[in-house]
């Protein structure tokens, strides 16, 4: 994790869990097992994240409020589905009104599994995230690259 050269920033949303998940990622903030020490921050506003954390079931309600926030993020950006009921709609999958996992709506790029899940995991799933981003941005600013010598030649 000490190749990260900057702070990943961090959103949250519960979907519709039985908040198991989301004590576990509160969990993830206090001194115990401490986040931060990995350079996360954790935002409310989706403009400044790069990582999104999703914890429960998509339902009809709330998918737009979802793909809403996933819209808003800047790229490149790197969504984690902490849970069962995120990946599949857990044991909330059979219930009327739940479309499924968090990939029902957006890309997602990391799972972390559990019922609910353990702190351990999420931090993993969140470093993975981290690294994620960094290949991510790192494609980005080459295509950016490539995309400029081709208007350099074309110009020419």
């Amino acid at each position: 994790m000490s190749s990260i050269e900057r702070s990943p920033w961090l959103i949250h949303y519960d979907a519709s869990s039985c908040n198991g998940c989301d004590i576990e990622v509160l969990a993830c903030l206090t001194p115990v097992y401490d986040a931060e020490r990995f350079g996360c921050i954790v935002t409310g506003d989706p403009k400044q994240a790069d990582i999104f954390l999703v914890t429960g079931s998509v339902n009809h309600l709330n998918a737009p409020i979802v793909k809403n926030i996933y819209d808003q993020m800047p790229e490149p950006k790197v969504v984690v589905a902490i849970g069962a009921c995120a990946y599949s709609g857990g044991v909330f999958a059979e219930c009327y009104n739940v479309q499924g996992g968090v990939a029902s709506v957006i890309p997602v790029d990391v799972y972390v599994p559990g019922c609910a899940a353990k702190p351990e995991s999420i931090l993993l799933g969140v470093v993975q995230a981290a690294q994620l981003l960094k290949a991510k941005e790192k494609a980005m600013k080459a295509a950016r690259k490539s995309a400029c010598q081709a208007k350099k030649e074309g110009a020419k």
